[in-house]
């Protein structure tokens, strides 16, 4: 009577281990593939391990505005992975209306190397915006730092350079944040006013995470996102 009642009691505690491990619902797409790639409601999420010496990741998503990514990355130099959701606008800077991001998110803050940015591509891939709305660790923007400046929405420190493929402008805000709304009508004016880029196609706006390390296994979660382009 004893044995069984002591089996009976291992049972239950094993049972109650594996209801708590269990994830609270299995995401509707996911893979860990590093080109893995979904689409939903007019959006693509790409896994996108690019970079050198990556680690494992795992992309997950129950729709295009809600999803994330675990990433085992090593704690060496360079970017591994880019993992976002994208959408195409297909407008000249001119033909612009209303064109805003929101976003919210779930990062981790120490022990890791990464930013949650923005990349804003011409349709020729000829020119690249990154927006850095939060960054943690060694990581750091492309070029020179031209000027600090208030606009669509955010204050930031503005590089300009090119990776030798295209150029590139890196908004990094002064400030991090893990949510907010972007007016990317307003940022694509002023590189237009200022002379950086012509009247343009602005074509993909994506949104991720640029990581570099994440040693041990992070979770970075996106718990909402959308592009509103008119």
């Amino acid at each position: 009577m004893l044995r069984t009642a002591r089996l009976a009691v291992g049972a239950l505690v094993v049972a109650l281990t594996l209801t708590v491990a269990a994830p609270a619902h299995a995401a509707v797409w996911s893979s860990t593939d590093r080109w893995g790639t979904w689409t939903n409601g007019g959006y693509t999420l790409y896994n996108n391990i690019w970079g050198n010496g990556y680690g494992a990741q795992t992309i997950w998503a129950d729709s295009y505005s809600s999803w994330g990514v675990w990433a085992n990355h090593p704690n060496t130099g360079g970017i591994k992975s880019y993992p976002n959701a994208t959408k195409w606008v297909g407008k000249k800077v001119s033909a612009l209306g209303t064109t805003t991001s929101s976003f919210n998110v779930t990062v981790p803050t120490s022990g890791v190397a990464f930013t949650t940015a923005y990349d804003i591509w011409s349709s020729d891939n000829a020119h690249e915006i990154m927006l850095w709305m939060n960054k943690y660790g060694a990581v750091g923007p492309l070029g020179t730092l031209q000027t600090t400046q208030s606009v669509g929405g955010h204050t930031w420190q503005i590089y300009r350079g090119s990776n030798g493929a295209n150029n590139v402008y890196s908004f990094v805000r002064t400030g991090n944040t893990s949510s907010g709304t972007v007016d990317i009508r307003a940022i694509a004016q002023w590189l237009r006013t200022n002379g950086w880029w012509g009247d343009v196609t602005v074509g993909n706006v994506q949104f991720g995470y640029e990581i570099t390390s994440s040693a041990g296994g992070r979770d970075f979660v996106t718990n909402s996102f959308s592009v509103t382009a008119n």
